[in-house]
């Protein structure tokens, strides 16, 4: 089962940071994520969803091979991989995968306009080692929801809430 953290920030730029972190923990083998999206709230009060996987351009690519590879089969690849192409688009944009779109434009209504959210779907993760590789954003953030346990959601609050170490002068 899979668990949902929803973490918002005060700016953009810090919400896209905090995702750039957790996919390089991801490569790391430290944390396993379905979904990563960053919402934001624009100054006229629409949320935007960033996903970080872009179905329908992932459906199209597949479309267009297998549907060149089918076109191929039978004298005529050029509209087979038209084809292909229009079909899996589609099948792309109608495929959601992750996070509830709907469910994370309602949360990105409780934002501030100019604010964020990180929203993250975990498969599994090392908790201590992701928590401590979130201690850049001490200070910067806090928790919306999660369905993590109390104690992990705790720890997340703490690592959040602390004040940023201070910089150290070389």
């Amino acid at each position: 089962m899979s668990d949902l953290v929803i973490m918002a920030f005060d700016t953009e730029a810090t919400a896209f940071e905090a995702r750039a972190a957790l996919v390089k923990m991801q490569r790391e083998y430290l944390i396993e994520m379905e979904d990563a999206v960053v919402m934001t709230r624009n100054d006229d009060g629409s949320v935007q969803l960033h996903q970080a996987v872009n179905m329908t351009a992932m459906g199209a690519v597949g479309g267009t091979f297998w549907g060149g590879l089918i076109g191929l089969l039978f004298l005529n690849p050029l509209i087979g991989a038209a084809v292909g192409a229009g079909a899996g688009a589609l099948s792309g944009w109608m495929t959601d995968l992750g996070i509830n779109d709907d469910f994370l434009k309602e949360v990105g209504q409780s934002l501030p306009p100019g604010g964020a959210a990180l929203g993250i779907l975990i498969r599994k993760m090392t908790a201590d080692k992701v928590l401590a590789g979130l201690d850049d954003f001490a200070g910067k953030g806090r928790v919306l929801r999660t369905s993590l346990s109390a104690e992990q959601e705790a720890r997340l609050a703490e690592v959040l809430a602390r004040s940023a170490p201070p910089a150290t002068g070389g």
